[in-house]
């Protein structure tokens, strides 16, 4: 692709994880940003100005990825960006659950671990302004 749709920041301790998300957001055409922790998550947010967010839960502390995004919120020119949170614990089978009064504020949109790409992508595009051909289309699949 010739053009970049976005930029997508990506914040999550598993190193793995955030190689394999970036390089197929990459390849899906939107510009990806990489940090390996909350804190760095928070300065690059401010810096890049990114058009989503994609957050784990769980990286060195326990709750720090809704710390970050609360933060994040909180920050001049970033309180509306799209928060999407990533985590494997975050389920009710699990025994995990937000309360109400945190998820609203944390974020906008949940992912479980391991994530459904197409689906992630589908809400990509929902939140961030570019092209508007369906994902399935660019995948290669039929709707």
């Amino acid at each position: 692709m010739s053009h970049r749709l976005g930029k997508i920041l990506i914040v999550d301790d598993d190193v793995d994880f955030v190689s394999s998300l970036s390089a197929f957001l990459e390849a899906q055409g939107y510009t990806s940003i990489k940090a390996h922790d909350g804190r760095e998550g928070l300065r690059l947010a401010k810096q890049e100005r990114p058009d989503l967010i994609i957050m784990d839960i769980m990286m060195k502390e326990r709750t720090e990825g809704f710390f970050t995004a609360q933060e994040i919120r909180r920050a001049t020119g970033l309180g509306d960006v799209p928060i999407f949170v990533v985590s494997a614990l975050y389920s009710k089978l699990d025994g995990f659950e937000i309360p109400p009064e945190v998820e609203w504020l944390a974020h906008d949109a949940f992912f479980p671990k391991p994530i459904d790409m197409f689906r992630l992508l589908e809400s990509i595009r929902e939140r961030v302004p570019g092209n508007r051909e369906p994902v399935a289309a660019r995948l290669g699949k039929e709707e």
